[in-house]
């Protein structure tokens, strides 16, 4: 059996991540996907959502078979018990490769590591445009719903 492991933060899920987890699936038969721990996230701002929602949400995703959440101090203790055969990156993951692989086989784990490609097909397929949207269409101190004044009602 080919066990594929991706990786993510899965704050506000949207079509860009089901993308990436579909394309990571394709790739094996059993997906395991490690969801970043709160106090983990470093290179962004930390997730809203809170880690036991986001791996329940993770999990209840078609493609997914298992959904962990990754550990606090060693972020290859999951992959070592899980021993896939392809780990999984998507397109905006900021990880270096080759210190990656070198770390895997320092363990003793050969792995293939893929590139999952970007995701544009639907205008909110980012985390990061989400949050920009509702920002824009519910905190703009001009927008009519924040004035009242709505002009269908005029």
């Amino acid at each position: 059996m080919k066990r594929v492991v991706a990786t993510g933060t899965f704050d506000i899920l949207h079509p860009g991540h089901l993308y990436y987890l579909e394309e990571s699936r394709r790739l094996g038969d059993e997906l395991f996907v490690i969801v970043a721990r709160d106090r983990n996230v470093r290179h962004k701002p930390r997730p809203v959502i809170p880690e036991e929602q986001r791996v329940k949400m993770v999990a209840a995703l078609r493609p997914v078979d298992h959904a962990i959440l990754g550990d606090l101090h060693d972020m290859f203790r999951p992959i070592e018990e899980i021993r896939p055969s392809v780990i999984t990156f998507g397109f905006n993951q900021h990880f270096d490769e080759d210190h990656i692989r070198n770390a895997l086989a320092e363990r003793g784990l050969s792995v293939t590591l893929v590139r999952i490609g970007d995701y544009e097909e639907d205008r909110f397929c980012s985390s990061r445009r989400i949050v920009r949207a509702v920002l824009d269409r519910h905190c703009d101190d001009r927008s009519p719903e924040r004035t009242g004044d709505h002009p269908e009602k005029s």
